[in-house]
């Protein structure tokens, strides 16, 4: 167990200490500007040369705060303007911006690394996904759990049957977005703009990704049940979600989500021998909660917050850039996701379980 604590935040995943990515940051809202810029100033591999935003005057005065050389348009960006500048793109836009940003990219030769969910739908996700590989360029979804030690450190925990056999998962994500963003016209809240809906998409893909990563498997069918109460939620179907997913080893997973209670974050897999537990789990600072027979163990390492996991992120990518090396998870892990979402909204419509 001390080796274990010893290692418990090592970087198993790396394999080069050389070179550097040179990254165009497309979307300069505050997670970009408060958390992505200063990830990526403090990582190895990384290091931001151009921001892209709605008006060159907004992304050279960003720039200019961060000591950045290059601040564009979009419509720049779309023509080409400072490719030289830069190695990879990272997509942080409203969800159903992502696949127009990603297609320039696939076609100036940039690696990509594009914001969970990958779209707003699943047909503009298989799109993305099939631009890039046509013009064999790397893309990778940022799921930043599966780069958070604590995660890690969980999925090997499992693999080694810690837990016995999985039997069951149950995952909760709520956060109170009123509160964090006072708009009731916010994208989020806008169907045309966040997808199939505002909880699922973009909180209970935290669960439901984590559990895939932590099982190695994927879900086979799902059933649903999503609520709207408030006047600001009247477009979304989903204010309260809840899901029951069946994994492919008859594993059964619930999964909650609310874009408005109070935030709690949380993972739990139980198997024939003992429990995994992450609490909090999603918004930085994960902590690991281990039971076996009479074996009680926890770890909290406050140093991993949100901008700390999104460091390890995009020093994976760049690692993985530099040496053509496997991504995972790219673009195909991602698509699975929002087929899962797709399926969970369906079932909520229909009343009635989906098949995958």
């Amino acid at each position: 167990m001390h080796d274990w604590i010893d290692s418990y935040e090592e970087r198993d995943w790396q394999t080069t200490e050389d070179g550097t990515v040179r990254y165009a940051l497309i979307g300069l809202g505050w997670w970009t500007v408060d958390v992505a810029i200063p990830a990526i100033e403090s990582s190895d591999l990384g290091e931001v040369s151009v921001l892209v935003s709605s008006s060159t005057e907004k992304a050279a005065e960003i720039a200019e705060d961060n000591d950045v050389e290059h601040g564009i348009s979009y419509d720049e960006y779309h023509d080409g303007a400072a490719s030289d500048a830069y190695d990879a793109v990272y997509i942080g836009t409203p969800n159903a911006f992502h696949l127009e940003y990603a297609e320039t990219a696939a076609e100036l030769g940039k690696a990509v690394l594009c914001e969970k969910p990958m779209e707003a739908t699943v047909e503009r996700a298989e799109q993305m996904v099939e631009t890039c590989e046509e013009e064999d360029v790397p893309l990778m979804v940022a799921y930043r759990m599966q780069t958070e030690p604590a995660v890690r450190r969980a999925r090997e925990l499992i693999e080694s049957g810690f837990v016995g056999d999985p039997v069951s998962v149950y995952g909760a994500n709520s956060q109170p977005l009123l509160e964090m963003i006072p708009d009731h016209d916010q994208w989020r809240l806008d169907p045309d703009i966040t997808g199939y809906g505002t909880s699922v998409m973009d909180l209970g893909i935290y669960s439901i990704n984590t559990a895939r990563y932590l099982l190695q498997q994927d879900p086979v069918t799902v059933q649903s049940q999503m609520s709207s109460h408030h006047e600001a939620f009247d477009d979304v179907p989903d204010e309260r979600s809840s899901s029951t997913l069946l994994f492919e080893d008859d594993v059964h997973m619930i999964s909650t989500s609310s874009q408005r209670a109070h935030e709690d974050t949380h993972l739990k897999v139980t198997g024939t021998e003992g429990t995994i537990e992450l609490d909090p789990a999603f918004h930085g600072e994960a902590s690991l909660r281990l039971s076996r027979g009479d074996l009680t163990v926890e770890v909290e390492h406050g140093t991993f917050d949100a901008e700390r996991e999104v460091q390890e992120v995009f020093d994976y990518f760049a690692d993985r850039v530099l040496t053509d090396g496997e991504i995972h998870p790219d673009g195909r892990h991602g698509l699975v996701d929002m087929q899962v979402i797709e399926a969970i909204h369906r079932a909520a419509d229909e009343g009635e379980p989906v098949d995958l």
